[in-house]
């Protein structure tokens, strides 16, 4: 099935994507870009800086929850008015989150902003299987993935930015704009569903057991979901690592963060290149087999210095990054009727995930290098063991939808 042109009369292909972009984008803008200015904010609320990261991990929580109850909520109602109005609950408490006036009025907020950024989140993969099918949806997810793996890196960056010109205030003023033009897209976007489900609002949610019930989509989920906390676990340590552990400047670092970053913008594009010439099975095989490799490497290198440490880090990222597009779409091919439901595990899973990894990698048991390293080992093993068990039971009727 090919993109339906005729369904998005005032959304081009062009714009399709860059919609699609801007909602697998939520999570990065809505955290990464006050990171910057979270010093500020502690002084500014004159409170402690747990309590000022509290705003980052209720953000996370309240997402992962949320998620799990849009997707299924968009397989009844459709994705439009889900879009619509998780954008306007965004967009209004991002200017809450701006005139906030005590640390708790801002908690408060971030939880209204975490819950309708959530739908924006879980309605892009939903979207994406609405219209797209087979390698164009490969291809599809692998430029939205490319799109939005940058999104992390330069976030922080333009935060920075900004504080040269204005207050932490004004970056959540930014964040209410963003939300504005995903709003005026919604609006633009023509509704994808093919067949909304008929059931009632708790019949609906009830979806999720459903689709987590079907063996092949919960093992894909635990294979590529595991894989989230390895990189997560070296975002949230990296600073850590490369100016405590290290001794690097801030500036230094930034230009290793980046790198890793634009590295991985790389992995979607070069899976859609090898699929040309490989199987799906043998690119994601070699790729976890990498991941893994990738993790002794750091254990044995990450003594050796910050370039060491980069350069065995870097396969275990472009190769987990080039399994992102076939892994949410072999795990959307698994349901014909539930895309919202699975859409919302998917993303919730992922910052599950991605909070654990940020989790083991502060553990006080080792240096962040070595942790990171380890994590990205064991993730690598868990990731290739539970994929091979998976092929050897489902394989050919795998092999037989990629076609």
């Amino acid at each position: 099935m090919e993109h339906n042109e005729i369904k998005q009369r005032r959304l081009g292909k062009g714009a399709m994507l860059v919609f699609l972009t801007m909602l697998g984008a939520f999570p990065a803008l809505s955290t990464d870009l006050y990171l910057p200015a979270l010093p500020m904010m502690a002084r500014v609320f004159e409170t402690t800086a747990s309590l000022t990261n509290l705003t980052l991990i209720i953000f996370f929580i309240t997402s992962a929850v949320m998620t799990l109850v849009w997707g299924p909520l968009s397989d009844k109602f459709g994705r439009r008015p889900i879009l619509i109005i998780g954008t306007t609950c965004y967009f209004v408490a991002s200017m809450f989150c701006m005139a906030a006036w005590s640390i708790w009025t801002l908690i408060v907020a971030r939880v209204l902003q975490a819950a309708g950024g959530a739908a924006a989140t879980s309605m892009g993969i939903a979207i994406v299987k609405d219209a797209y099918a087979g390698r164009l949806r490969e291809k599809t997810l692998a430029i939205i993935n490319s799109m939005v793996i940058i999104c992390p890196t330069v976030a922080p960056i333009l935060g920075a930015f900004l504080m040269n010109f204005t207050s932490w205030r004004g970056i959540f003023l930014l964040q209410s704009v963003f939300g504005a033009l995903v709003f005026c897209g919604s609006l633009l976007y023509t509704e994808t569903i093919p067949e909304r489900l008929t059931t009632g609002m708790f019949r609906s949610l009830t979806r999720l057991a459903v689709v987590i019930q079907c063996r092949p989509f919960l093992l894909l989920l635990i294979i590529f979901s595991v894989q989230n906390a390895a990189s997560m676990a070296f975002i949230g340590a990296s600073s850590y690592i490369y100016q405590e552990y290290y001794g690097l400047s801030s500036q230094i670092y930034s230009f290793f963060f980046s790198a890793n970053a634009l590295c991985m913008m790389g992995g979607p594009f070069i899976y859609t290149w090898l699929s040309r010439y490989f199987s799906r099975f043998s690119i994601i095989t070699v790729c976890f087999v990498i991941c893994t490799i990738s993790g002794a490497a750091i254990l044995g290198l990450a003594g050796f210095g910050p370039f060491a440490f980069a350069l065995s880090l870097l396969p275990s990222f472009i190769a987990a990054s080039c399994t992102k597009p076939p892994g949410i779409s072999m795990m959307l091919d698994q349901q014909k009727h539930d895309a919202g439901s699975a859409s919302s595990l998917i993303s919730s899973a992922n910052m599950l995930t991605g909070t654990l990894g940020i989790y083991f990698a502060s553990l006080s048991i080792w240096d962040f290098a070595h942790l990171v390293g380890l994590i990205t080992l064991v993730m690598g093993v868990i990731s290739f063991a539970v994929w091979i068990i998976f092929y050897r039971l489902y394989g050919k009727s795998q092999s037989a939808n990629a076609e």
